[in-house]
């Protein structure tokens, strides 16, 4: 009985780390960072809504692009990183004093785009959208006069997506290990 407790203890370690590293949490721990000033600390100006936005829209393009990534070890034994593309996969720190690409890299289809990458995608970008939309400073500078109804919605909203997205990273998860896995 004993040997079967570090069997589900290493298990369940091992689906959150997974969990963690499914979630956006790099990417909303730099919007985090800069979004205070960038939206004047909810005191925004059309200017400040401007690069607020923008920070947003490069935040969630940086969800995407993550889900698309991964690693691996060549022929070589050197860890590549690349992108995940509906055809093939893009290495993208080989170098020909590596060897042989076809012999360093070889069948990078099976690490090609698959629907469950747009999901988790999908999901991402929820997790951190609602995250976004949640912070108060967000919420001053583009819902300055929300009512009661909408400040709730924005307040309880992160939970149930963090929950539901959580629920499916579980359900489905993905083989992808994304840029810096070693």
């Amino acid at each position: 009985m004993t040997s079967q407790k570090p069997l589900v203890m290493d298990n369940t370690m091992s689906s959150a780390r997974n969990l963690a590293q499914l979630h956006p949490t790099g990417t909303v721990l730099a919007f985090h960072a800069l979004s205070p000033s960038f939206s004047n600390y909810g005191v925004c100006h059309i200017s400040n809504k401007c690069i607020t936005l923008s920070l947003v829209l490069l935040c969630t393009i940086s969800c995407v692009f993550f889900s698309f990534t991964d690693s691996f070890k060549g022929t070589n034994g050197k860890l590549y990183y690349g992108m995940a593309t509906p055809k093939s996969f893009i290495v993208v720190n080989y170098l020909p004093p590596d060897g042989d690409r076809s012999n360093v890299l070889e069948d990078l289809t099976r690490f090609q785009m698959r629907w469950l990458d747009c999901v988790h995608a999908f999901f991402s970008v929820l997790v951190f959208l609602t995250l976004t939309f949640s912070d108060a400073n967000i919420q001053h500078c583009f819902f300055p006069n929300s009512g009661p109804n909408t400040k709730q919605i924005l307040q309880h909203l992160p939970l149930g997506a963090g929950l539901l997205s959580s629920m499916v990273f579980l359900i489905f998860p993905t083989t992808r290990k994304g840029i810096g896995h070693s």
